[in-house]
């Protein structure tokens, strides 16, 4: 919620901005009402609101003088000039200072709407471009910029702190509320549509140490949360914010709602991925269903999460490239962090399948030739889909099904026909697309996120960078 003050030496004019605005359908939140600037300006220095709705003309300090002290103290607080006609030009002047908009006394109630509106527009886009630079500043070694961005962090030396990522099942509609832990130690950062990220701040560990559950969060759409460890100050926020995503990623295994607090499980895994390792050195496929079987029990059994997925893919993809590079060189086994596996397959049991499919692919290739006969017109028509439902999940075992043609034998016909894998025409694709996006439209970036398939900001911001050698922001500058 957006916090909201008025100010106006007529208590009925107070009375008549609070009536004339459905605050909280917008979402705004009267917070503070003052018949004095003296007291609402210790108000405004002590909880900084995002809006003002102030009267032009009281006594010993005017609208006009009150947004001058507000800039020059510093604080990112927007104002609302209410005036009467008289004062119209006044009002113009106000806004020339620096003021959001005006509104006349009395005030036109059928004009009350489409200003609330207006105000609820800028503050979105407002809060979606500084959640933006926010996320990059978390992950920045340099800290200057996260200082001035937020005070959440100053004087916090002393402090312990925990991360909590929520996703949610649809797009954030209102802000929640916290039952569990003072709102005022918690930093809210908007991640997409469907994800938000939380710090935990506190100058006890014990605060911080207490297990959610999942009916702390009763009335919340929520599809999976992840908590980090605790830090004892917020230097490795970054290894937090990682930690929290790994954890809330345990829905890719389970695909059960719930609340995960990130475990480092890799001794327990480390033995049977040995065991996986072997056999492909030793060519015995022939085990491999069974093994593979085991393994997604194995891994429920002993409650695995994501971190662990990285580790068994990455050393499989590592000993098969080893063992088979020419066999294998053309298909999509590159080593890959937890963001990128969840982009490819849509739960862990499909990784499963598209490695079970590569083993078999290698134990064939001795009894049997592929034949491409009519395949490639269905690759012909494959492409065309993808072209036309970039933004769509698309994952290459759904898309193998569709078009009839062996998941492995795809990746090999993409890397042929198209010189790359499917992967990169994905991503190259989007991007394209992205990129005349914030060209040519006054989308937001998270807009345009979501629009070309990305419904996680901060992953799409690191692709954009990858594959542009600059962050979208900077893009639509330049």
């Amino acid at each position: 919620m957006y916090s909201v003050i008025i100010i106006d030496d007529e208590p009925w004019a107070i009375k008549g901005i609070r009536n004339a605005f459905n605050w909280h359908k917008y979402g705004f939140e009267i917070t503070g009402q003052f018949t004095s600037v003296h007291k609402a300006l210790e108000f405004i220095s002590e909880e900084c609101p995002d809006l003002v709705f102030t009267d032009i003309r009281m006594p010993d300090i005017s609208g006009l003088d009150l947004i001058k002290i507000i800039k020059e103290k510093g604080l990112d607080i927007e104002v609302v000039i209410v005036s009467g006609f008289a004062e119209f030009a006044y009002a113009q002047e106000a806004l020339r200072y620096g003021a959001l908009d005006y509104c006349l006394k009395p005030l036109d109630i059928e004009m009350a709407d489409p200003l609330i509106e207006k105000l609820a527009l800028h503050f979105s886009k407002k809060r979606s471009m500084k959640n933006n630079l926010i996320l990059e500043a978390l992950t920045s070694a340099d800290k200057t910029e996260l200082n001035r961005l937020t005070p959440f962090f100053d004087h916090a030396s002393a402090s312990f702190f925990r991360v909590l990522i929520l996703y949610s099942n649809s797009e954030h509609k209102e802000d929640k509320d916290f039952t569990f832990f003072d709102r005022k130690q918690i930093l809210e950062v908007k991640w997409g549509s469907k994800k938000t990220l939380y710090i935990l701040k506190s100058d006890r560990r014990s605060d911080l140490e207490d297990r959610l559950d999942y009916a702390a969060f009763t009335g919340w759409d929520i599809k999976a949360i992840g908590i980090s460890s605790i830090s004892t100050n917020y230097d490795p926020i970054a290894k937090l914010i990682k930690e929290a995503d790994l954890a809330a990623s345990k829905i890719f295994l389970h695909e059960e709602k719930g609340v995960f607090e990130y475990e480092h499980k890799l001794a327990v895994v480390k033995p049977f991925i040995d065991g996986i390792s072997s056999m492909i050195q030793d060519s015995k496929f022939e085990d491999m269903h069974d093994m593979l079987e085991k393994l997604v029990y194995f891994f429920k059994q002993n409650h695995l999460g994501m971190g662990e997925v990285v580790y068994l893919w990455n050393q499989v993809v590592g000993v098969l490239v080893a063992a088979y590079y020419e066999e294998l060189k053309d298909l999509e086994l590159d080593f890959l962090n937890y963001s990128e596996l969840k982009e490819r397959f849509e739960n862990f049991e499909s990784l499963c399948s598209f490695l079970y499919d590569i083993f078999l692919y290698v134990k064939q290739l001795n009894s049997q030739s592929i034949q491409e006969g009519d395949i490639l017109s269905y690759f012909t028509q494959m492409v065309k889909y993808i072209d036309h439902h970039y933004q769509n999940k698309l994952y290459l075992k759904d898309l193998s099904v569709q078009f009839f043609i062996n998941q492995v034998y795809c990746c090999q016909l993409f890397k042929k026909h198209l010189g790359k894998t499917f992967s990169e025409y994905v991503t190259e694709l989007r991007i394209k697309k992205a990129c005349e996006l914030l060209k040519y439209t006054d989308l937001s970036i998270e807009e345009v996120a979501t629009k070309v398939g990305y419904v996680d900001y901060y992953y799409f911001n690191k692709v954009f960078k990858k594959q542009s050698g600059i962050t979208p922001s900077k893009f639509r500058k330049s």
